[in-house]
C-alpha cells in the first residue's frame, strides 16, 4: 500500500470519530453529564460534557458514516483507492467511542485538578482516537483489523494531533472556542 493510499484510507475511516466532539461542541448546551456532581471536591466531568452534545455528536458522526458509504465507490474511483465502507455496528461505534474517548480526557483533567479548557498535551489530541478504535474493534474485530493495519494507525496518530490544533485553532477564531487549544 502506497503512502497516498494508507493516509486516504486513514482519513476516511477515522471521519466518523473525527466529527463528533466539532459537532457536540455546535450542538452543546443542556445538563451535565455528571449532574453538577463532584469527587473528592473536584467535578466529575464538568459542565462542558453535556447529554445533548454527546447524543448530537454520536448522531452526527453516524450520519456522516452513513454518507461515506454512500459515496464510497465513486470517492474510490476518483482517488483510485478502495475505500472502505462501515458495518452497521462501526457507524456507531466510532462516534460512540470518540465522544466516550472526550468524557475519559474530561474525567482524567479533573482528576489531575485541570480545569475545564484546559491544555493537556497529548491526552487532548488521542484521548477519542483511542476509544474510537477500541469501540470499532470490539464491534467489527475483523473489520477493523482489515482496515486499520499498523500503517494506517501510525498515520491517524501522527496526522489527527495535527489536524486537532488546526480545528481548534478556527473554531477559536470563529468564537465556537473559548481556547486555542
Amino acid at each position: 500500500m502506497g503512502v497516498f493510499e494508507t493516509v486516504a484510507i486513514a482519513l476516511w475511516a477515522m471521519l466518523p470519530a473525527y466529527v463528533p466532539n466539532n459537532a457536540a461542541v455546535l450542538a452543546g448546551g443542556g445538563r451535565p453529564i455528571d449532574g453538577g456532581r463532584t469527587w473528592n471536591g473536584r467535578r466529575v466531568l464538568g459542565d462542558g460534557k453535556t447529554w445533548r452534545g454527546t447524543a448530537v455528536g454520536t448522531l452526527v458522526g453516524a450520519a456522516l458514516g452513513l454518507v461515506l458509504n454512500a459515496v464510497a465507490s465513486n470517492a474510490s474511483d476518483l482517488l483510485g483507492v478502495s475505500l472502505p465502507t462501515f458495518p452497521a455496528t462501526v457507524l456507531l461505534a466510532l462516534p460512540a467511542g470518540a465522544m466516550a474517548g472526550d468524557i475519559a480526557a474530561s474525567f482524567l483533567k479533573r482528576r489531575t485538578g485541570r480545569q475545564r479548557g484546559a491544555a493537556f498535551p497529548g491526552v487532548d489530541q488521542l484521548d477519542f482516537v483511542v476509544f474510537a478504535l477500541l469501540f470499532a474493534f470490539l464491534a467489527a474485530p475483523a473489520w477493523f483489523g482489515d482496515v486499520f493495519t499498523l500503517p494506517v494507525v501510525a498515520v491517524v496518530v501522527v496526522v489527527t494531533p495535527l489536524l486537532h490544533l488546526v480545528t481548534n485553532a478556527i473554531a477559536y477564531a470563529l468564537g465556537l472556542k473559548d481556547e486555542p487549544w
